[in-house]
């Protein structure tokens, strides 16, 4: 079956290796997502039907809990990932009007990432930081009252 998997896709192997210490673990679905998200940056669909025969389920059952959930990728993202809170809190101190402004700067639509691989563009609801609204995390880092100059500047200042 490895032979079957793409090459750019994580081999059978490796998604095994992930799989292997918390299949014995009681409902362990949404922790094996986590942790095959963790270890290739995305759940790959070649992973679906490897961690429902692990986890004894059927393709049914793994592809609605990926599917549902909307953290989970699909694909891998760019090099840098670009969340906008799109919450209450956020929405109501501008933040739509900033979500719009954002895309139109990188040029991107939500859930998508740029032809280069470089930025990936995603809507989050809530990132926790509701005081400081509207809200943004680039690379994992949150910024509150974000204004459009203070996205292009914490955008400038992501690492290369």
């Amino acid at each position: 079956m490895e032979n079957q998997i793409p090459a750019d896709l994580p081999p059978l192997s490796a998604i095994l290796a992930v799989i292997a210490p918390l299949k014995e673990r009681p409902g362990p679905l949404l922790e094996v997502l986590h942790a095959l998200q963790q270890a290739f940056g995305f759940v790959p669909e070649s992973a679906v039907p490897v961690v429902a025969n692990e986890l004894n389920l059927s393709r049914a059952e793994v592809h609605g809990v990926l599917t549902f959930y909307h953290h989970f990728r699909h694909h891998p993202a760019g090099r840098h990932v670009v969340q906008v809170c799109r919450a209450e809190s956020c929405q109501a101190m501008q933040g739509e009007a900033l979500a719009q402004q954002i895309a139109k700067r990188l040029k991107l639509d939500y859930g998508s990432t740029s032809p280069d691989g470089q930025i990936t563009l995603e809507s989050v609801y809530c990132l926790g930081l509701c005081s400081l609204s509207p809200a943004v995390m680039i690379d994992g880092q949150p910024l509150g009252r974000v204004t459009v100059e203070s996205f292009e500047q914490a955008l400038a200042g992501a690492p290369a």
